[in-house]
């Protein structure tokens, strides 16, 4: 039924959205449609994720639903830096890595701990990604904004460039230790659920889950360009900030597709997919898609630099801090679920106040 009703959403919500950007219908109704439409076709990426999952693993199929996820974020923020809109993106960034890790995984582990007293996931691959985040987030991020305090703008620039390159290469070797060097040396109990997830059926074979994922990507990619022209309006009615905007809007729209699978794979008790697509997506957006959009803005008017405001910095510190004691232990229940879901809403009022 609800697969349905997405379906729907979908197939009214991309005509709707391009009648009425020829239309020039009102920003605020253009800006509901997008958003909306963003989401039905996130829930096309999710099943096919995870029919791609089903087939080649958690790894591979949290890996996969991460890239696609952010593909869309990271088609949202480029159109966005091609509008000067620097801020709306650094708060998009920061709205990711608070999304991955205390909504989607607050989610994840809420609904997952309802049903199911404990669940288990692989304890070192938590260990190992709770490194990569002390050093993406903590390290990377911090550094620009120290440093830069005694540079002028375009040595802070420089610097971003040097950190992204450094950023891409670690992330790379990264996924070359997790999924070719290592694959397989490091398993946990929950390992033994592989087979049972081999015995599942997926829904779609793999070319047809590949094709939707790119297909749904491509009109995600037409509806966000039109969605960023409508952001300017939208503050303006709402009194909403530039930075919130970015870290809860667009954060929320450009992460649906993770929210959707997440939450579902926590439900049917499959936590490494679960975890991989929130801790994955957040290394994948520190480590490459930050890093990227660094490189990309050097061919627009406006260049974007590393450097984070102090709310940002501190609140993307503490996710992190957050997300590493609860995460350590290979097992989670309802109420750790509870605790990064206030963290969350604690953050979202005060970004909505600032």
């Amino acid at each position: 039924m609800v697969n349905k009703i997405f379906m729907l959403a979908a197939f009214i919500g991309v005509p709707f959205s391009i009648i009425g950007s020829v239309l020039h219908l009102p920003s605020i109704l253009m800006f509901i449609i997008y958003c909306l439409t963003i989401i039905a076709l996130s829930s096309f990426m999710g099943r096919a994720t995870e029919s791609l999952a089903i087939v080649a693993g958690p790894r591979i199929g949290g890996l996969l639903n991460a890239t696609f996820g952010n593909a869309v974020e990271l088609i949202i923020a480029i159109f966005a830096l091609r509008e000067g809109l620097t801020e709306v993106v650094l708060a998009s960034l920061t709205g990711s890595v608070l999304g991955n890790l205390l909504l989607v995984a607050g989610l994840s582990f809420f609904i997952g701990g309802i049903k199911f007293k404990r669940q288990h996931y692989n304890v070192f691959d938590a260990r190992h990604n709770s490194g990569l985040l002390m050093f993406a987030v903590i390290v990377a991020f911090v550094v620009p904004e120290v440093f830069s305090m005694s540079m002028d703008k375009l040595e802070t620039q420089s610097l971003s460039v040097g950190i992204s390159v450094i950023l891409i290469v670690l992330y790379l070797a990264a996924l070359l230790f997790k999924l070719v060097t290592h694959r397989g040396v490091y398993q946990s109990e929950s390992s033994g659920t592989n087979k049972e997830a081999h015995e599942e059926e997926p829904e779609w074979s793999v070319k047809k889950s590949i094709s939707i994922l790119a297909i749904a990507t491509l009109a995600v990619a037409y509806v966000s360009e039109n969605l960023v022209h409508t952001f300017e309006v939208v503050a303006e009615s709402f009194g909403w900030t530039e930075l919130f905007i970015g870290i809860i809007i667009v954060a929320i729209v450009g992460n649906a597709a993770e929210h959707a699978s997440a939450v579902l794979m926590a439900y049917k008790n499959k936590m490494d997919i679960a975890v991989e697509i929130a801790i994955g997506s957040t290394l994948q957006i520190a480590m490459f898609v930050a890093p990227v959009l660094v490189l990309i803005s050097l061919f627009f008017p406006t260049s974007l630099s590393l450097v984070f405001s102090l709310p940002e910095l501190v609140a993307m510190a503490s996710s992190v801090l957050l997300m590493i004691i609860i995460s350590n232990d290979g097992e989670t229940n309802w109420f750790e679920g509870a605790t990064l879901l206030a963290a969350y809403f604690i953050m979202g009022i005060g970004f909505y106040l600032l």
